[in-house]
């Protein structure tokens, strides 16, 4: 079972066919297809590091869900200016489940 290293929403996962991963929104109902084309890197029997991408090489993942991950609070406070903004923020992402690293 071959590894890679793939780049997406300004990230880089390493992945294996069956992993479970969330990244940043992609377009997409859930059970849909996808494919991640900028691979950096194949590791397995013989590795294949890209400069910067393997030529060839593709992941293949289906769309699970569609969601919005943990609300995080921003809060900003100036001492003695009376200043203070309390602000909160949930990130959407999508979870997809790789099905195969095709070298």
């Amino acid at each position: 079972m071959a590894n890679a290293v793939i780049r997406t929403g300004g990230k880089q996962y390493r992945v294996t066919e069956g992993d479970l991963l969330k990244v940043e929104k992609l377009a997409g109902e859930p059970g849909s297809k996808i494919t991640f084309d900028e691979v950096l890197m194949v590791l397995g029997d013989k590795p294949q590091v890209g400069k910067p991408l393997v030529s060839g090489a593709k992941v293949e993942a289906e769309i699970v869900a569609q969601d919005r991950g943990d609300k995080i609070i921003v809060f900003k406070f100036r001492r003695r200016k009376r200043y203070r903004k309390k602000q909160g923020h949930r990130q959407y992402f999508t979870q997809v489940k790789i099905t195969g690293v095709k070298a």
